[in-house]
């Protein structure tokens, strides 16, 4: 799901930072559809969900549309969503985020999160084309709504990078974009996705309360 709406995304913006809202055919991308979403910003602290699929709305239980984005993270992670979505509308960053989900009865939802940036003429990088999928359907999914979110792990994937699963080439690193340099950070060793690249000492960030590694190149 990740990999598919990414290089959706991706094949739609080319040499630019981000694709024009307008430029989403949801005819393309309808499979998945249920489990997407395109929140409005009005700067980092407002943000608010402007379409949501089906299967997303079910795993909480109600209509999303209209809701706050930022609504049931503690304070930490909402300050770091905050400094998130300033990366991805300011800086033009993707980003992929693992959440974990909690109901009521304390049961756990873990979703995988992919976060990119749409453009609007005129108004800028205002759009967030983004996508929750659950790793596992649990059968209480739809019964009990998941009131409350936590971040598990995040990844940064700056606009002249590309992440590991779409095995892009440093021959394609996009010619016109910036190249962005990671504050150095101390850190321990992450544990990586298989087939991910190694990052060289230095690319990493502190977003908020957490650390970030950014895209890794195959």
């Amino acid at each position: 799901m990740t990999q598919t709406l990414y290089s959706y995304w991706d094949s739609l913006r080319g040499a630019r930072p981000a694709p024009n809202r307008s430029e989403i055919d949801p005819g393309e991308i309808r499979g998945l559809l249920g489990d997407t979403f395109i929140l409005e910003t009005n700067g980092p602290s407002d943000v608010r969900y402007r379409l949501a699929g089906t299967r997303l709305c079910s795993a909480h239980c109600r209509e999303l549309k209209g809701r706050n984005f930022l609504r049931g993270w503690d304070t930490k992670d909402r300050e770091a969503l905050e400094s998130l979505i300033a990366a991805i509308t300011e800086d033009g960053a993707a980003a992929v985020v693992g959440i974990n989900g909690h109901t009521e009865r304390e049961q756990e939802l873990q979703m995988e999160m992919l976060l990119v940036p749409l453009n609007v003429p005129g108004e800028g990088r205002i759009r967030i084309l983004g996508s929750a999928v659950p790793m596992d359907k649990p059968y209480w999914i739809g019964l009990h709504p998941v009131l409350r979110q936590s971040i598990s792990s995040l990844r940064l994937v700056w606009p002249d990078e590309r992440p590991y699963f779409t095995g892009a080439s440093h021959s394609n690193i996009n010619p016109i974009m910036p190249r962005f340099t990671a504050e150095d950070m101390p850190m321990r060793t992450p544990v990586l996705p298989q087939g991910a690249a190694v990052l060289p000492h230095g690319a990493e960030r502190q977003v908020g309360h957490l650390t970030v590694y950014s895209g890794g190149k195959s």
